[in-house]
């Protein structure tokens, strides 16, 4: 695992470089197809363009107790282009890729990897931004993608003391999706980098990691962060994939360092569904893995230039970055999508397409 974070993060620091998880409604789909009709690469004209704005969300961000971000987000974008907004919630990610893709959405939340995959299906899906680490910059516009075992079989999963992932061998594992970032691509990543070192695995690929395979007898999907984390704890997985992020709202750490192989987590007393029959439950991190940031995307096909433009600076705005509906203050116990750290400048920054090159390249 060393090895890939070092490569990751090299690729990630080269590309900075280079550059410089109530009115929401899934019906809101068929609203939104009035708009369908613009997918020859031209923006609808003016009449078109006063319909509702539809923004598709994955499945970790569909939840309940996540609606007042987002409709803090909906006004956002509704003052921006003047336009309604209207969320698509979602049960799968490959129904908010798809939505994006081929137009039925607009705007789009989503992980880097889905990103990629809905812009190679069209290249009029761009990224708008992401929000920034306490920097308020690129430079540390990272999240982590976890593996996490149940606190009581820690020892299983350790050679001379130390977490090895040696030791997952002949599990049962749980991903989240296989167009999951941080709960697929980097985690699979990790995995055929430690074993295929070893002869019996050389060959291993991803794409065998999601079924059953000669290291894993059992492949698990969640659907979501969340309905990984849950396969855990419930004993359905013996290791999960998932993200620090997603699952914020629901946990607490109890012991050792955010973030670093070995901290302990515990879902916190009020803790919404799907966490809300699993208070007190603990797991520990085995291994963690920085990820960039998951963007805003617009399909350009569907949305004017003067309204990307218009989007572009009321996420960047300096108001965006102090509305506490939208980057939650450290330490509120608010549920949010975005929170600020002690003394942080989190903010949302405008990203380019090529600085998701790093993601693209692990999935080719």
């Amino acid at each position: 695992m060393k090895k890939l974070f070092s490569i990751l993060f090299l690729s990630i620091l080269t590309v900075l470089v280079l550059v410089g998880c109530g009115a929401d409604n899934s019906s809101n789909s068929d609203n939104a197809s009035s708009n369908t009709d613009s997918t020859n690469g031209q923006a609808q004209e003016s009449e078109a363009n006063k319909s509702p704005i539809t923004v598709v969300w994955y499945p970790n961000e569909s939840g309940n107790e996540l609606k007042a971000s987002r409709d803090a987000l909906g006004a956002l974008i509704s003052k921006a282009t003047g336009r309604e907004v209207e969320h698509k919630l979602t049960t799968d990610y490959a129904i908010a890729i798809e939505s994006i893709a081929n137009g039925n959405a607009q705007i789009a939340f989503m992980g880097a990897q889905g990103y990629v995959e809905a812009n190679a299906k069209n290249a009029a899906v761009q990224s708008l931004v992401v929000p920034s680490g306490s920097s308020g910059t690129l430079e540390d516009a990272v999240y982590y993608s976890w593996l996490a075992v149940p606190v009581d079989k820690a020892d299983e999963y350790k050679i001379d003391g130390e977490f090895n992932l040696d030791t997952i061998e002949g599990k049962t594992i749980s991903f989240v999706s296989p167009s999951s970032t941080s709960g697929f691509v980097i985690p699979t990543t990790g995995i055929i980098s430690h074993f295929g070192e070893k002869e019996e695995f050389k060959d291993i690929t991803a794409d065998q990691l999601a079924e059953p395979n000669a290291i894993f007898p059992e492949v698990l999907f969640g659907d979501s962060h969340q309905g990984s984390a849950v396969n855990m704890i419930l004993g359905n997985s013996d290791v999960s994939a998932f993200c620090d992020t997603c699952v914020a709202n629901y946990i607490e750490l109890v012991d050792g360092e955010h973030n670093k192989p070995g901290a302990i987590y515990r879902v916190k007393e009020g803790a919404a569904a799907p966490f809300n029959n699993l208070v007190g439950k603990e797991f520990i991190l085995i291994s963690v893995t920085p990820v960039l940031n998951a963007p805003f995307v617009v399909n350009e096909d569907v949305l004017t230039a003067e309204e990307i433009a218009a989007l572009e600076e009321a996420f960047a705005s300096d108001e965006t970055a102090n509305n506490e509906e939208i980057f939650i203050p450290e330490g509120s116990d608010a549920p949010g999508l975005f929170e600020k750290s002690e003394g942080g400048n989190e903010r949302f920054v405008i990203v380019e397409d090529e600085w998701f090159n790093p993601i693209r390249e692990l999935s080719n």
